[in-house]
């Protein structure tokens, strides 16, 4: 029996991008939740019923940022791997269980970057 795919929860403001990261990610077979922001990410991360496996959040979100809405994600679900994308990438200092990807990226960086860090969740 083939084991369930991973769901990610993509949060992204910019509509095409996030629409691409979606497109591939399902081409990767994962299961993708999607967010324009960071209150509606949050809904999705409350939901009891939904499970998570990674948080994708872009960093320069208007409202909450992607730093704001990490923390909050991993006050709920404490293991919970965030990758965060960003134009700004080499600046950024993120915490353990925490990864960066810088924009823009490639298809195969995303999906290196993904199996990476749910392949390390695992262990």
């Amino acid at each position: 029996m083939p084991a369930t795919p991973s769901t990610i929860l993509v949060v992204e403001d910019d509509a095409i991008v996030r629409m691409l990261i979606v497109d591939v990610l399902q081409e990767l077979e994962f299961n993708v939740l999607e967010a324009e922001g960071g209150e509606r990410a949050m809904e999705l991360l409350e939901d009891k019923a939904q499970r998570i496996d990674l948080l994708m959040t872009d960093v320069g979100l208007p409202g909450m940022n992607g730093h704001e809405l990490a923390s909050k994600a991993r006050a709920m679900h404490h293991k919970l791997p965030v990758l965060f994308a960003s134009g700004y990438a080499e600046t950024l200092e993120v915490p353990d269980g925490m990864a960066v990807i810088g924009k823009p990226f490639s298809i195969d960086q995303l999906r290196i970057k993904v199996k990476d860090m749910l392949g390390s969740q695992q262990s």
